[in-house]
């Protein structure tokens, strides 16, 4: 979608640490880290927010989970734990209306969050 960063990004048009890549996403390293590994998993799909998802997206869904193991193993966390977040529109703390995860770690996490 022209005009999303995270768009541009997947498509090589901004520049962006590149962590992990496959057919259907894209991980980079988050610009304002919350903990000693964050990293945003972005779906190549355009999808703005988790309210747009459907169920032909559930493949996709599905992926990103996968690759939020795949993560966890690299970045040696896998035995210590992780966060997976996404948040929904702009009261939950979304600023980019591109569907993404925010996957945390190297750090303990409190509890409840916001």
């Amino acid at each position: 979608m022209k005009g999303c960063i995270f768009c541009q990004a997947i498509a090589g048009e901004r520049p962006a640490k590149k962590v992990w890549e496959d057919e259907k996403v894209l991980v980079i390293e988050d610009i304002h880290p919350q903990a000693p590994v964050h990293l945003l998993i972005l779906p190549k799909k355009h999808i703005a927010t988790l309210l747009e998802v459907g169920e032909e997206d559930q493949d996709l869904l599905g992926a990103i989970v996968l690759t939020a193991k795949r993560l966890a193993e690299i970045h040696g966390v896998s035995q210590r734990g992780f966060r997976l977040v996404a948040n929904c529109l702009a009261e939950a703390g979304q600023s980019v209306f591109h569907l993404h995860f925010h996957f945390l770690a190297g750090r303990p996490m409190r509890w409840p969050p916001g």
